[in-house]
């Protein structure tokens, strides 16, 4: 029966999803960018913020206060 793992202990799917940091833990492999802080600032200080690097959560100092470019 073929075996799920790959040769060399390494899970290369895993490894596509998630970066471990220096402590061992690992973590989602996403950038969270919008230019509403408030939105970011949710995910910084809500239920899951343990979950996520604080460095790939970037916002901007102001939204776009709904002001869309048309064409």
């Amino acid at each position: 029966m073929p075996s799920d793992k790959t040769i060399g202990g390494g899970d290369d799917a895993f490894n596509t999803f998630f970066s471990e940091t220096g402590a061992g833990k690992h973590v989602p492999r996403c950038v969270f960018l919008d230019l509403e802080p408030t939105v970011i600032d949710e995910v910084r200080t809500g239920t899951y913020r343990q979950l996520f690097h604080p460095e790939q959560l970037i916002s901007g100092k102001e939204d776009a206060a709904n002001n869309f470019a048309r064409g």
